[in-house]
């Protein structure tokens, strides 16, 4: 239905505010006004701030349709060069950070995301000899690198203390370095260990372990023990388990061989009915102590970095934690937005549950195992065996026919 315009009264369309109409108010010319709002550092800062608190005051807005079509036109046109986006990490190597169980990921999931907006991706590690703060300031600037990523840095070691912030847009994955402020983009490792302790217990389960290398815990800022902690405490006394904390895995993700020891220890005292950990982390040595999942306990894999059947767990979605950081930080750019964040975000990305044969309902599990004797008041039956005579080979056996996590 039309509507029409009462006799005597005209129908106009509003005049929409131009840079031009800004132009001719501040007494610049029009290319000046475009680099401004865009903050370019070729403006004075005075003069960026006049123009911007008078493009606010005039109610200027960006046109949404222009701004798709410069978009589109860009993504058609093939580059004969891409810019550079630097990927900055402090580790105690400069590729050590690929043995954490998200990392590398990260790095492609940015590299991938970069390439789509026409950048390349190129890695600088502060640990190179010679290299400091002040030295890689002084690189990007005279490279014309105007981006920064920064990930995997070691936790407490702050070393960008004289880094030139106000040349460079920059955005974090994870939590460190503490300083300087900057939005970041991290996985939701919190969420990730609730929702596994929630969906465990609703399965039946309620001594539930974990077990994690104590350098991923604090490369999180201990987000994992403290979410763990926090759902633990929703336990009775008698059915919370303890965390175990094993040494650095090697350049595979397995955990040590002098862990075995007290892991079989921690094993048989704290009686967990089911582990949170990482597959990759314990499924060799767990068939090597003759346990077999599910006949011993249950099993979940809170780092999974892809979906099994056969083992129930959350799918970190890592590479796209490096997606949304490379996205940010083009964002950043194409505003040439400079410096820290005046007031930081942090973005994060959810897991995904997978449920798995390693994980089935508490009742269905107990009946494959083996009823404890004598128990005291409040007691749950245990499952656990620990039996000498079962060997990897029998072990592997019974993996393939319950599709159980061992080797």
């Amino acid at each position: 239905m039309s509507v029409s315009p009462e006799p005597g009264v005209s129908c106009s369309i509003p005049h929409r505010i131009t840079q031009c109409d800004i132009a001719r108010a501040a007494g610049v010319h029009n290319t000046t006004v475009s680099l401004a709002l865009r903050n370019s550092p070729t403006i004075p800062e005075a003069t960026r701030k006049r123009i911007q608190t008078l493009a606010k005051e005039m109610g200027y807005h960006r046109d949404p349709a222009l701004q798709a079509l410069v978009a589109y036109r860009k993504g058609r046109v093939a580059a004969d060069r891409r810019d550079t986006i630097a990927y900055i990490t402090n580790w105690e190597s400069r590729w050590g950070w690929q043995s954490l169980p998200a990392d590398a990921h990260y790095y492609a999931g940015a590299m991938r995301k970069a390439a789509q907006f026409g950048y390349q991706l190129e890695h600088f590690w502060l640990g190179e000899p010679g290299m400091t703060a002040r030295r890689l300031s002084s690189v990007l600037f005279h490279r014309g690198i105007t981006g920064v990523l920064l990930a995997s840095h070691r936790p407490g070691v702050d070393e960008l203390g004289e880094f030139d912030w106000s040349r460079v847009s920059a955005v974090k994955i994870g939590c460190f370095p503490s300083r300087p402020s900057l939005h970041r983009v991290m996985g939701d490792q919190l969420g990730a260990i609730r929702t596994a302790m929630h969906k465990v217990r609703a399965l039946g389960y309620e001594r539930i372990g974990l077990v994690l290398p104590k350098i991923w815990d604090e490369a999180v800022d201990l987000a994992i023990s403290t979410a763990f902690v926090l759902e633990r405490n929703r336990l009775l006394p008698q059915h919370r388990v303890s965390i175990f904390y094993c040494g650095a895995p090697d350049a595979d993700g397995r955990a040590s061989e002098h862990d075995s020891a007290r892991l079989q220890n921690w094993v048989r005292s704290q009686r967990p009915e089911v582990l949170l950990s990482s597959h990759t982390l314990l499924g060799e040595r767990l068939g090597e102590l003759g346990l077999v999942v599910p006949r011993d306990f249950g099993f979940v894999d809170v780092f999974a970095g892809h979906s099994d059947p056969c083992i129930a767990g959350v799918r970190q979605r890592d590479e796209r934690v490096g997606e949304v950081a490379a996205e940010m930080l083009v964002g950043l750019m194409q505003q040439n937005v400079f410096g820290p964040a005046e007031v930081p975000t942090t973005t994060t990305v959810e897991g995904l549950w997978c449920d798995g044969a390693s994980l089935p309902r508490y009742a269905q599990a107990n009946a494959c195992g083996m009823s404890d004797t004598n128990l005291a008041a409040g007691e749950r039956p245990s499952r656990m065996r620990l039996h000498a005579a079962v060997t990897p080979a029998k072990a592997r056996a019974e993996k393939e026919e319950a599709c159980a996590l061992s080797v």
